[in-house]
């Protein structure tokens, strides 16, 4: 019996940007709600994890973009875990419309932590047995991401109370939130994010102030930005990210 998790959505009003599609933040917010909903359903959410003095950390996202779903559009996004690989545990995503024609295709990378000592552990060694789908939707083998070798746009954010989850850390969606901010005004008016690739590298608490670091790496015709996210404080390194744009089609 295959192991998939299953959820509809109408995309609503305040889920849509200037363009009536639905923004990048609410579309991870999505994908994070089946996640963790299918993990309650397995026993393995975050709550049934905090029991063992444990919890899941995002590591890596890897999301391509074929077409954003529009305000009042009636979706649906499957998920599943497809391996688990030493301390690392993949989940796929998919995203469909009305007629099941894939919208969003996406895989993560989720690691186990020890709450006291900050550190990963061996997911065998607390999981239940759990069915996989070795199905995978992007076949990305998590490779480092490229550094920035110079910052041409720099933006500084303070931590919200706003930006926290249940780990009482920032969450990923804020830290992809700042990445794209840095991006262009010409490129966010006149493109269209089609990919982007994240990996979290540290932690971000309340009233830390981040700074958010953007270099253009141009891809042929198509803009392609790496991004960096460091805390002021130290410049510990919390997010690297990879996007990828497409210029709009004309009406």
């Amino acid at each position: 019996m295959e192991n998939i998790y299953k959820k509809t959505f109408t995309i609503r009003t305040y889920e849509i940007d200037s363009k009536a599609k639905v923004k990048l933040s609410t579309l991870f917010n999505f994908l994070q709600e089946v996640a963790g909903e299918h993990a309650a359903q397995l026993g393995v959410s975050v709550v049934d994890l905090f029991k063992k003095n444990l919890t899941w950390v995002l590591s890596r996202y890897h999301i391509k973009i074929n077409r954003y779903p529009s305000w009042g559009q009636r979706i649906k996004i499957i998920t599943w875990p497809s391996t688990r690989d030493k301390y690392f545990s993949l989940r796929e995503f998919k995203l469909v419309d009305e007629k099941n024609t894939p919208m969003v295709l996406g895989t993560s990378s989720w690691m186990m932590m020890d709450l006291k000592t900050k550190k990963p552990v061996l997911p065998d060694e607390f999981l239940p047995e759990i069915h996989y789908k070795p199905e995978r939707m992007i076949h990305d083998k998590f490779e480092p991401l490229s550094k920035i070798s110079k910052t041409e746009i720099e933006l500084p954010f303070r931590v919200r109370m706003h930006d926290l989850d249940l780990n009482n850390h920032v969450n990923h969606v804020a830290f992809i939130e700042w990445g794209i901010e840095t991006v262009p005004r010409e490129i966010l008016q006149k493109y269209s994010l089609v990919e982007i690739e994240a990996a979290f590298r540290g932690e971000a608490f309340y009233g830390d102030r981040v700074i958010s670091r953007t270099e253009n790496s141009i891809d042929g015709e198509q803009p392609v930005f790496v991004h960096q996210i460091v805390r002021e404080k130290d410049e510990k390194e919390l997010t690297r990210l990879r996007t990828k744009w497409e210029a709009l089609k004309q009406k």
